[in-house]
């Protein structure tokens, strides 16, 4: 027997209608799962807050909440300083659900953050630079986002130099008893490579430095760090007998730091006006 078309009609929009409703609920369902996943992250429940926060997506896929939860939650089972291999692993669960973030919302500046953090915690110092080395290179990113890419890059550089230099074998120290003025005299280290190294990374620092100024002109923190990876290329030049090299670099420095020292000023400044404006502000209430 043939169905007339009002009731095929009426048939569909029943269907129609009973999905909307499912999906409606499976809506609602979601939103307290998310609710619970809430009240256990609080108590401190992680792992039961990720279970709540996987059946909320499970029961809506478009739940834009439910993700960031779910990464939220792994991140939170992931105890710092502990190298255990189960331990790396949640650490590696919560960077793949950052990412899965990051894919749908390329902006997405907590869950960027949390992967340097996670990278840096499980000492990944390689996966971190590429990390970060994305970030800079990335065209599409803020210009003020790359130039934070290349500080945190250039930071690293001058790490790597410093700890080399200041080694107390890279170094002598002498006092002038008439004024008690130390005088620091810097020297090669035995190991050649020990000090290609420290050269290479200020090499690196140096540009990194300058794309950060590239980026974001004021920022106080970029000419900071070029400042002071000028001063370890002037170490570098006097460890290597360079006495021109060592002059000019000094004079770079001097440079850098003068504009540092302008914009730490000026940053004091805005800081202190702020400060005097709010206290002049009548309280709200």
């Amino acid at each position: 027997m043939k169905l007339s078309q009002t009731r095929i009609v009426l048939i569909l929009t029943i269907l129609v209608a009973t999905t909307s409703g499912c999906g409606v609920v499976n809506r609602i369902r979601a939103k307290n799962q998310l609710n619970e996943a809430a009240r256990a992250y609080r108590e401190g429940k992680f792992e039961e807050a990720e279970q709540h926060s996987r059946e909320a997506a499970r029961l809506d896929p478009d739940n834009k909440t439910a993700p960031m939860f779910i990464a939220r939650t792994i991140h939170a089972q992931y105890r710092p300083g502990v190298q255990a291999p189960d331990n790396l692993a949640k650490a590696q669960k919560a960077i793949e659900a950052y990412q899965q973030l990051l894919a749908k919302n390329p902006n997405d500046e907590e869950a960027y953050k949390a992967i340097a953090y996670l990278y840096g915690a499980t000492k990944d110092d390689a996966k971190l630079r590429e990390w970060i080395t994305s970030r800079a290179v990335n065209e599409g990113a803020e210009p003020e986002k790359r130039a934070e890419a290349f500080i945190v890059l250039a930071s690293k550089d001058w790490d790597c130099s410093f700890k080399i230099t200041e080694l107390p074998s890279n170094k002598t120290t002498t006092v002038d008893k008439s004024n008690n003025k130390a005088t620091v005299a810097y020297k090669k280290p035995l190991d050649q490579k020990e000090f290609e190294s420290a050269q290479m990374c200020v090499k690196q620092g140096l540009g990194e430095a300058e794309n950060a100024i590239k980026y974001d002109p004021n920022n106080e923190s970029a000419w900071s760090y070029k400042t002071n990876l000028l001063l370890e290329a002037s170490k570098l030049a006097e460890m290597d007998g360079k006495t021109e090299a060592k002059a000019d670099y000094q004079k770079q420095y001097e440079v850098a730091l003068k504009r540092t020292t302008e914009l730490s000023a000026a940053a004091q400044k805005r800081k202190e006006e702020e400060e005097a404006r709010q206290a002049a502000s009548p309280p709200k209430g």
